[in-house]
This record gives structure tokens, C-alpha cells and sequence, in this order.
């Protein structure tokens, strides 16, 4: 793992035929097996194999295994290679290019929280659309029992994790450096939440930054250990793309979640979906759908409302479209219209009118008003009777019963002069 870079597929073929021991044997005498140099050179593309292998021998003499060793059980991490019980078995589909070994940092099981998994990819400067999206199929997919498996990066890996954290199901991230480098630095309280409840891997050892190349070579693992990828956000030419290359060389499901058409950030999952190499993802329950087992994990069905004239009979319904809006028809006109006979129409305009359809009025026949109803709010929530306002301290009293009657016959109550006027029993009040 020292000597050879990540994904090295010449390094994997090697470890394949001769074992792991045997290949470092051969890298410390700077002699390969002639056999295997023959079936190299025979190829269509033959490697330099002495300027690869004065690389691995000088990588080699460099690499302290002990200290890698020690190095990781300090920081809490520990070394899986293949045929460990906690290797996952679905990445020897990546071949040759298969990890030589993983190291591990966390508190779940790596083989059986990608038993059932889903890789949630997308954008690191996604939109606030991308990270809504990534949030909600974190929590829908942990909250089902399946596993999110991302990149730990920003933008939509990140708000993955954050679902799957806040559904309290254990998530996993794949690094592209050591599991004890925090890339990105501002993601360290969130790797240490993953710690706690999932798992942080890395084909990476101790120490090792990341780099461009690390990035992309490191999709495969992310598309290797899930049963099936969902592109939340992505452009035409970006790293989730990459890993849905990955995907669909290994066969497995691959979903895209369609954005705004003005959104660069949702081209290239419009290209997926355009080429027909993805299946549209709408939900959580869609990605279940894919991935899942045939009859177990279906979506429900999504269905139109049922309206009450959706259960008319086809003659019922041809009335209905022949009765007008406002003012009204005759019989005759109706039956016309609807291109049936007067029994019919009749009997139609009869059931339409119990159903409260249509109604009869002078003109004859017309649609009824439909007025809009309002559900009933629960009693918990019904409005008390309003309070009876107290009077202003400024307002009269009204006039006790035993108020005595105004005198008439008074000279200031006389009929009324062109310029007063006789006032009013309240006004004396």
C-alpha cells in the first residue's frame, strides 16, 4: 500500500497472481516473475515495468510498515484487508483495481453497514435546492435501514451525512486521504459525529493528503461498496459524474434527481437522464424502489385525486358537459348536446340534480354553484366568544328607568325657529 499508488491495477494484478508477500519479495530484489513480465508485455499497452518498479522499490525502502501500523492504532483506526470478516466482498468486482486494504476509523461494522447501502454523490458547490434534496435522502434512506455511503466533502456529501446523523442510522465516508487527515478541516465536527455511529475509511495510509487524482480514483470505492448511486447535483464535468462512470462499468443501479433547467449545477444529471444511463429519482422511496429487492421495496404508487365526477357513468357524463354554466337549457337543447335520447337526459338531469350537480331553475337547466367549503378547525383550536367590551371611562351612563320626561310645554321646547331646532329626547338625555 506503501509502494504502489491507489488503484495501481498493475500492483493489483501482481498481488493477485503471486500474494501479497511474494510481490514485495520481487519489489526488494527489483525482479519480477518472468511469467508475469511476458503476459505484461503481450498486452495491448505494455507498462514500463523497470521505471514502475524502481518507483515501488525506492517508495518501499522508504515506508515504515510498523510505524503506519502504530500511527493508526493511535489514532483509533484499524487495517482491513481482504478476506478480514470486516471486509467488504462487493469491491472484488473492481478487480485489478481493487484496494490492496482499507484503513478504518469508527465505531459500525464496514462489511455489514454496506449490506444495504446507497451512494448519495453531488456537487460541492451545490445549490440550496442540492443540499435540501441530499438532506431529505439521508433521512428517508437511514430511516428505511439503508446505509448512505459519500465523500465526507461540502455541498451535497455533506448534507447526506447530516441526514443519516439525524435519522440516528450510521453512515460511511470515503476519504481521499488518511482517516487521520480531516479534509475538509471544516467538516471535523462532523467526522466526529460519523465516528461515533458509522465509520470513516480510506485506502490511504496514516499521514497521506489528498490530491486531485486521490479524489477521482477514490469514486470507485464509493460506487463499489453501495448497491446503487443517486446524483443529486451535478455539472457536465465533475467528480459525482466520475462516479457514475464507476457505477455503470460495475452494473450497478444509478439514479439522477432532475433540477432547474437553468441550473448548470443539474446538467450533467439531465445528461444522465437524457442518455438513458440513469433513472429518475424523485424521493427516497424511488431509490429504494431501484435497489431494493423485487417486491419488498417498492414505491407506492402515485395516483391523481379522485373527484366525485370521476364516478359518472359515460351518458351521466356527457349530460353534465351539456348543462351550461349560467343561464339554462331546455330538455330538448340538453339531450341534443349530449347526443341522447329525452329519457336519458332526463333520467341523467334527475340523478345529476339529487348529487347536487346541477339545478333546475325558470330559464331550465343550469350548472349548480359550488360554494367552498372549509374544514372544520378542531375544538381545541375554536375561537372563545369574544369578551363584551368595557365601556370608556368618557361615555354616559345610560338613563336610569325612573329618569323623569322631558317638559314640552317648556319656552325653550317651543316649535322649533328657523334657526333652532327642537332637540331630541337623547340629546337631553
Amino acid at each position: 500500500m506503501r509502494a504502489a499508488d491507489v488503484g495501481d491495477t498493475l500492483m493489483g494484478r501482481l498481488v493477485a497472481e503471486y500474494g501479497a508477500p511474494q510481490a514485495v519479495e520481487s519489489i526488494r530484489t527489483r525482479t519480477l516473475p518472468p511469467e508475469f513480465v511476458t503476459r505484461e508485455a503481450q498486452q495491448e499497452r505494455p507498462p514500463d515495468l523497470t521505471s514502475r518498479l524502481n518507483t515501488w522499490y525506492a517508495r518501499l525502502a522508504a515506508a515504515n510498515p510498523m510505524a503506519d501500523i502504530e500511527a493508526g492504532l493511535e489514532s483509533g483506526a484499524r487495517l482491513i484487508i481482504p478476506g478480514s470478516p470486516e471486509w467488504p466482498t462487493q469491491l472484488n468486482q473492481l478487480g485489478h483495481s481493487r484496494p490492496l486494504g482499507l484503513w478504518a476509523h469508527g465505531n459500525a461494522d464496514l462489511r455489514f453497514s454496506c449490506l444495504k447501502s446507497v451512494a448519495v454523490v453531488g456537487a460541492r458547490a451545490a445549490t440550496a435546492y442540492g443540499t435540501h434534496i441530499a438532506a431529505e435522502f439521508g433521512v428517508g434512506l437511514s430511516e428505511s435501514g439503508w446505509t448512505v455511503v459519500s465523500g465526507g466533502a461540502f455541498g451535497v456529501d455533506g448534507a447526506a451525512h447530516k441526514g443519516a446523523l439525524a435519522a440516528g442510522a450510521p453512515t460511511v465516508v470515503v476519504l481521499a486521504c488518511g482517516v487521520d487527515v480531516c479534509y475538509p478541516s471544516a467538516h471535523e465536527p462532523l467526522f466526529a459525529a460519523i465516528r461515533e455511529k458509522g465509520i470513516v475509511i480510506s485506502e490511504c495510509p496514516p499521514g497521506v493528503h489528498p490530491t486531485r487524482a486521490r479524489f477521482l480514483i477514490r469514486n470507485r470505492l464509493i460506487a463499489g461498496l453501495s448497491r446503487g448511486t443517486v446524483v443529486v447535483e451535478a455539472a457536465i464535468r465533475s467528480g459525482a459524474i466520475n462516479t457514475a462512470t464507476h457505477a455503470l462499468s460495475l452494473n450497478r443501479h444509478l439514479g439522477a434527481v432532475p433540477g432547474p433547467i437553468t441550473s448548470a449545477m443539474s446538467a450533467g444529471c439531465h445528461k444522465l437522464l437524457r442518455e438513458r444511463k440513469a433513472v429518475c429519482i424523485t424521493s427516497p422511496e424511488d431509490m429504494i424502489d431501484l435497489v431494493g429487492v423485487l417486491g419488498e421495496d417498492l414505491a407506492p404508487q402515485i395516483r391523481a385525486p379522485v373527484v366525485p365526477r370521476d364516478k359518472l357513468n359515460e351518458p351521466t357524463r356527457r349530460v353534465l358537459d351539456a348543462v351550461p354554466a349560467r343561464g339554462g337549457a331546455g330538455l330538448a337543447s340538453i339531450a341534443v348536446a349530449a347526443g341522447l335520447g329525452l329519457d336519458v337526459t332526463l333520467s341523467a338531469l334527475g340523478g345529476l340534480a339529487a348529487a347536487g350537480f346541477v339545478e333546475r331553475t325558470t330559464n331550465g337547466w343550469r350548472l349548480r354553484k359550488q360554494t367552498a367549503t372549509y374544514r372544520r378547525a378542531p375544538d381545541s383550536t375554536a375561537l372563545e366568544p369574544p369578551p363584551t367590551p368595557e365601556p370608556e371611562p368618557t361615555d354616559l351612563p345610560p338613563p336610569p328607568d325612573d329618569f323623569p320626561a322631558p317638559d314640552y310645554n317648556h319656552p325653550d321646547l317651543q316649535e322649533p325657529t328657523a334657526i333652532h331646532k327642537r332637540p331630541s329626547r337623547e340629546a337631553l338625555w
